[in-house]
C-alpha cells in the first residue's frame, strides 16, 4: 500500500459524464491530514506513517496527547491513525497528504462505522420471514426454533437472533475513484459508503484488485 488519507463524509450526490452517462457518487472531504510521527524498524520494530485529521481543541486534549502534538510542531487533532506505507521513509513530520494522492480511476477500499439502528428483531434485522397474521397463529414476528432440545441442550454461537443492528465497522473494497476536486480536497467515489454524514472514513489503495 502506497497511498491512504483519512476523509469525512459529506452526503451522496449523483453526476453525469461526458458522455452523459449518470453515475452515483459519494463526497468525501479527503484530508488535509498532517503527519504527527514517522514509525521506522529500527525504533518501533515496523515501519509506518502517523496521521492526524481534524483540529481539536486545547481543552479537550489531556496532557500526554497534547506533549505528543507539540513534540511534532503541528495543531492538536480530534483523530489520529496509522498506516503502514510501502514508502514510509518519503515522509516527514509536518507533511500535509492531501486528496491530490489520488486521481480518478484509482481504486480503493473505504472502511467507516455503519450508522446504528438500536436493538431489532430478526425479521428486520436479518430478513426473515413471519408468521401467518391470524388472531389464532400465536406466532408472528418471532425469530422461530433456535434449535434441538436436550442434544446438544445450548445455542451454537452465531445463530441468527434479535439483537444491536448496525454501528459496526466495515470495509467496502475495490471502489473507483470517479473524480478528485484538488482545491477543494473532495474526492467522488463511486457507489456508496457506509456510515452517516459527518461520519470518519478511512480511504486506502485497494488490496484486492479487479482484473
Amino acid at each position: 500500500m502506497k497511498k491512504a488519507i483519512l476523509a469525512t463524509k459529506i452526503g451522496m450526490t449523483q453526476i453525469f459524464n461526458e458522455n452523459g452517462v449518470l453515475t452515483p457518487v459519494t463526497v468525501l472531504q479527503a484530508g488535509p491530514c498532517v503527519v504527527t510521527q514517522i514509525k521506522t524498524v529500527e525504533n518501533d520494530g515496523y515501519s509506518a506513517v502517523q496521521v492526524g485529521y481534524v483540529d481539536k481543541r486545547e481543552k479537550l486534549v489531556s496532557k500526554p496527547i497534547k506533549g505528543h502534538f507539540e513534540k511534532a510542531g503541528v495543531s492538536y487533532k480530534r483523530f489520529v491513525r496509522e498506516f503502514k506505507l510501502e514508502n514510509a521513509d518519503q515522509y516527514s513530520v509536518k507533511d500535509e497528504i492531501k486528496a491530490d494522492v489520488f486521481a480518478a480511476g484509482d481504486k480503493i477500499d473505504a472502511t467507516a462505522i455503519s450508522k446504528g439502528k438500536g436493538f431489532q428483531g430478526a425479521i428486520k434485522r436479518h430478513g426473515q420471514s413471519r408468521g401467518p397474521m391470524a388472531h389464532g397463529s400465536k406466532f408472528h414476528r418471532h425469530a422461530g426454533s433456535n434449535g434441538a432440545a436436550s442434544d446438544p441442550s445450548k445455542v451454537f454461537k452465531g445463530k441468527k437472533m434479535p439483537g444491536q443492528m448496525g454501528n459496526k465497522r466495515i470495509t467496502i473494497q475495490n471502489l473507483e475513484i470517479v473524480r478528485v476536486d484538488i482545491e477543494s480536497n473532495l474526492i467522488l467515489v463511486k457507489g456508496a459508503i457506509p456510515g452517516p454524514r459527518k461520519s470518519l472514513v478511512t480511504i486506502k489503495e485497494t488490496v484486492k484488485a479487479s482484473k
